[in-house]
């Protein structure tokens, strides 16, 4: 049994295999893969779509007779998991407002990846999407081919995505995660390869960031997609191009005509096909395939810097938070930095000190301990910031006491950004009264109040 791009995931696409880079047949498709001794050596060649069936039958005609039009599993898994799209984000610790931009890379030398040159795009372009777009406006998430990882070691890759990563990339299993991914994302910047053609029929927006045209079939969809679809400019400033892309999404008629001709039937169609060979009866059972399973919590983890803008009036807080900031951007700046930072000494210039984990953690003597440790080892900081939960942290601060900070109802932002709010309010004059306040942090379009209750010696202030 073979489907055509079987273990690549590109239809009409043949990354490093005999024919790319002219106008050979599409991988899977020509007599090279097919036959032996001028027969097909296969049981069942699985097409998803007539389409395929008709370039076989012009390119290798004594194929035909053991072909099969079955469907695509891959994306009828797909397709079943839509209802669950709000939880797989959520494992992606995608928070209200954010948008998902996943990255997706082909196993290619011309594919967004690239060969590990100093050429390829990827590696230079995470940085600075990471600094262009706020840290509470979008989640980022890579896909990367799993011969990516098999032909370069997770080490390598790892340490060319080192700052990407801590500016807040997650890196997605590339066999078992990538499908929820697609499902779960706002956006797909992407290249000729399988998931970029796969997020585009599942009607997400998808921009190019390499085309690689000479490297597909020019009769194949995947190549008109590829001729069709918006291109980023890499070199240009990409917050513009995302935001227009995701106001302006059109669905590509295309991929999802082409991608497979009967959505949602592939186990019955794989089935009674392997039935057949088998001479066997089928079962009268429905044909069902394997839900796709839920991924592991996997939020973003930034110990990059964060330049925080602010502006504050009474109680509300704009907040704005990344890597960088353009110039000429208004507002008051605060630098917020994780205690792990890579470089030492940006906890000498930090304002505010950040920090996740269990709050009772004995190796740091829990939150009252960790931060009075912080603000007496670092005396330019004025916030301490322990993240307890993904909606609460415990805020000592140099001039005003010790606060916990809690989601507010229909808050979901995270709780670091809830430090910033209050230190750019305090620093602004704001006091907390005794019985505690109310911020409206303003991030990521939306606004999320926060509770600021005050501790004494660690805990609740009595009324």
């Amino acid at each position: 049994m073979a489907k055509p791009g079987a273990g690549s995931r590109e239809p009409g696409a043949g990354s490093r295999e005999p024919g790319a880079g002219s106008r050979e047949p599409t991988f899977g498709l020509s007599p090279d893969w097919l036959l032996s001794d001028g027969r097909p050596f296969v049981d069942g060649l699985v097409l998803s779509h007539p389409e395929q069936l008709a370039r076989l039958r012009l390119v290798c005609p004594e194929a035909v007779g053991a072909s099969v039009l079955a469907g695509d599993p891959c994306f009828d898994r797909m397709l079943a998991a839509r209802p669950y799209r709000d939880r797989f984000r959520r494992a992606l610790g995608v928070r209200r407002g954010q948008r998902l931009v996943v990255l997706n890379s082909t196993w290619n030398p011309e594919g967004l990846f690239g060969d590990g040159g100093g050429q390829d795009i990827l590696p230079g372009l995470l940085p600075r999407l990471a600094a262009e777009l706020p840290a509470d406006g979008y989640r980022l998430a890579a896909v990367l081919h799993p011969n990516i990882w098999h032909g370069h070691g997770p080490g390598q890759i790892r340490a060319w995505l080192d700052r990407a990563r801590r500016s807040g990339l997650s890196l997605i299993d590339p066999v078992h995660a990538w499908r929820q991914a697609l499902v779960a994302a706002d956006l797909v910047v992407g290249d000729f390869g399988a998931v970029s053609y796969y997020a585009a029929a599942l009607g997400t927006p998808v921009l190019l960031a390499t085309a690689g045209q000479d490297r597909l079939d020019p009769d194949a969809p995947l190549a008109a997609f590829v001729r069709e679809a918006p291109r980023l400019d890499v070199h240009g400033p990409l917050r513009e191009q995302v935001e227009k892309v995701l106001a302006g999404h059109r669905p590509l008629a295309g991929p999802a005509a082409f991608v497979t001709s009967a959505p949602g039937s592939s186990a019955a169609l794989l089935r009674r096909h392997f039935y057949s060979l088998l001479e066997l009866p089928e079962p009268s059972a429905p044909a069902l395939l394997e839900p796709l399973p839920l991924p592991s919590y996997n939020p973003p983890r930034r110990t990059h810097p964060l330049r925080v803008r602010t502006r504050v009036r009474e109680a509300d807080v704009v907040v704005e938070r990344s890597t960088e900031h353009p110039y000429g951007a208004g507002g008051d700046e605060h630098l917020a930095v994780h205690e792990e930072t890579r470089d030492p000494g940006d906890l000498e210039l930090a304002d505010v000190i950040i920090r996740d984990g269990p709050p009772d953690d004995p190796r740091l003597g829990g939150q009252d301990v960790w931060t009075a440790d912080v603000l007496r080892r670092h005396p330019h900081c004025s916030v301490a910031a322990y993240v307890s939960g993904p909606g609460t942290c415990t805020v000592r601060t140099a001039d005003h006491g010790m606060f916990r900070l809690s989601a507010g109802r229909d808050a979901d932002a995270d709780p670091a950004a809830y430090a910033s709010a209050l230190h750019a309010w305090l620093a602004n004059g704001g006091r907390v009264p005794a019985g505690g306040a109310t911020l409206r942090m303003h991030t990521a379009g939306g606004v999320h109040p926060v509770i600021v209750e005050v501790l004494r010696d660690g805990l609740a202030a009595q009324p």
